[in-house]
């Protein structure tokens, strides 16, 4: 008998199981009806890598994504069927305006709603749309002024980041405060208003705002962040230490918060953390943008994945070129001239397309240190400016052409600035804005500015004031080779132009 047995297994044969798109899917199908939503994605995921550009496995992960509350990826898979895959498949239309009505994007909820039923007006769906459409339609004569409304609210707070991420801090306090007017309960503005405010120097109304937030709405999560990133510029190590331990333990669910508390344990440093978050934000497909991409890029750096890193880049690049040459794995990048706003030619546009004046000043002397110095003052864009006054203009001049005016004063004292603050990013600027705000209300004054170094001096000692930096006037003195009377003296002539 053992004879026997052993001379079947020699015989028998091993017969490989290849799992395919199809075995992955029906796995997919069946944990989505157990309601068991990660592991339907995982499934699914594997049966696309099996079976790319199959539509009913990609419209299937959308709706999984869907009730995981992955409403930008599964839109995006969505699109993805009907701009490349099967432009017929009509229900993609019913599932869009569901995830666009969930993200309180009414009006695409109700162009989908309308295009379903166009294509398929018998379809599985119709009853559901119609119902749809009957909630997006409620009073019709108010639809125009209160279904937009929220698509406008977002739209402005999209707006205000770009300017903020560009430097364009007036601007966005301005387009902030009129939202916060407006919507009193949104706050997201609150939050990126009293950035704004940190950006341009005004550290203490800056922090009233996030306490008036956490006041208001306890636990404010974005509170809490910008707090972490407030303290931890002001060099508040006690502050900093008692914030990270609040952080550490705070397990957020939504992915959006996941993704503020991951970028600001970046920002401050503490990569671990920040990989910890980042990295299951994409490992279950968050539709990310630019700064997401970049956080993830630098955690992962300094957590020892360089390879992970740098395929993470190419996908910064993509959504970003300016970012080129700040890698993190660069290390000639971290003291480079060429890694802040000057080495951002539509940051400058931007800037120079401002309507306040100091904003635009700012923009010219950030012309002269950039890279791309020759492709700005030959654009088409900056001789067509209408923005720009008589000063400006002499400013142009003088880069142009090297025709002496005064604004060879204030390009000299912002270049004494250069020697120790840059690249230029987001909390320097609050700097140089500054000094051109002074240098403003000098012009009109028509005084001379024969001493350089001691307007420098006195600027940046009442700038590191205002962000309540400790510094001491005998600290600036000696960093700009002056004593402490001149000092002195040059701080009360700066307060009283910026008064």
């Amino acid at each position: 008998m053992v004879k026997e047995a052993k001379a079947r297994i020699q015989k028998g044969k091993i017969l490989s199981f290849v799992p395919t798109g199809e075995y992955y899917f029906k796995k997919g199908v069946k944990a989505y009806h157990r309601r068991d939503f990660i592991k339907a994605k995982k499934y699914l995921g594997r049966a696309i890598q099996l079976e790319p550009g199959e539509p009913m496995i990609t419209c299937q992960l959308a709706i999984v994504s869907t009730e995981l509350g992955e409403f930008e990826y599964s839109n995006r898979l969505l699109h993805e069927i009907l701009e490349e895959l099967d432009p017929e498949m009509a229900e993609c239309h019913y599932f869009l305006a569901n995830n666009y009505a969930h993200m309180g994007l009414f009006k695409d909820a109700y162009h989908h709603s309308k295009l379903y039923l166009q294509l398929d007006p018998d379809g599985d769906f119709s009853d559901d749309t119609e119902e749809l459409l009957e909630v997006l339609t409620l009073e019709a004569e108010e639809f125009e002024d209160e279904l937009y409304e929220q698509d406008d609210l977002i739209i402005k707070q999209e707006q205000a980041r770009e300017l903020l991420e560009s430097g364009y801090f007036p601007k966005a306090i301005e387009l902030l405060k009129d939202v916060v007017k407006e919507y009193p309960e949104y706050w997201s503005a609150y939050n990126n208003l009293a950035l704004a405010y940190f950006y341009l120097g005004k550290v203490e109304k800056a922090e009233a705002i996030l306490e008036d937030v956490l006041e208001r709405n306890t636990g404010n999560l974005h509170a809490l962040c910008n707090k972490l990133v407030f303290a931890h510029y002001q060099g508040q190590s006690e502050n900093v230490a008692e914030l990270l331990q609040v952080l550490k333990k705070i397990q957020p669910l939504l992915s959006e918060h996941q993704f503020k508390l991951g970028a600001t344990f970046a920002l401050v440093g503490e990569y671990d953390l920040a990989y910890l978050w980042l990295k299951k934000l994409y490992k279950h497909g968050f539709d990310g943008d630019g700064p997401f991409y970049y956080w993830l890029a630098y955690s992962a750096f300094y957590t020892g994945f360089e390879n992970f890193a740098k395929s993470i880049w190419k996908k910064v690049l993509e959504l970003n070129p300016d970012k080129e040459g700040s890698e993190p794995w660069n290390l000639e990048t971290k003291n480079s001239l060429g890694n802040g706003f000057e080495n951002m030619a539509e940051s400058i546009f931007q800037k120079l397309d401002s309507d306040y004046v100091e904003e635009r000043l700012f923009a010219l002397f950030l012309t002269t240190v950039s890279s791309k110095k020759e492709e700005i003052i030959g654009s088409k864009r900056l001789f067509q400016n209408q923005k720009l006054t008589k000063l400006e203009k002499e400013y142009l001049s003088m880069i142009r052409l090297g025709k002496p005016s005064k604004t060879n004063d204030a390009q000299e004292v912002a270049e004494l600035f250069y020697e120790n603050h840059q690249p230029i990013g987001t909390i320097e600027s609050g700097l140089y804005l500054l000094w051109f705000s002074v240098f403003v209300e000098v012009s009109k004054d028509g005084a001379p500015l024969k001493n350089k170094r001691a307007w420098a001096g006195a600027v940046e000692y009442l700038w590191h004031k205002l962000r309540s930096e400790k510094v001491s006037q005998q600290e600036v003195a000696e960093r700009y080779g002056l004593s402490t009377a001149t000092i002195g003296k040059y701080v009360k002539l700066v307060n009283n132009y910026l008064n």
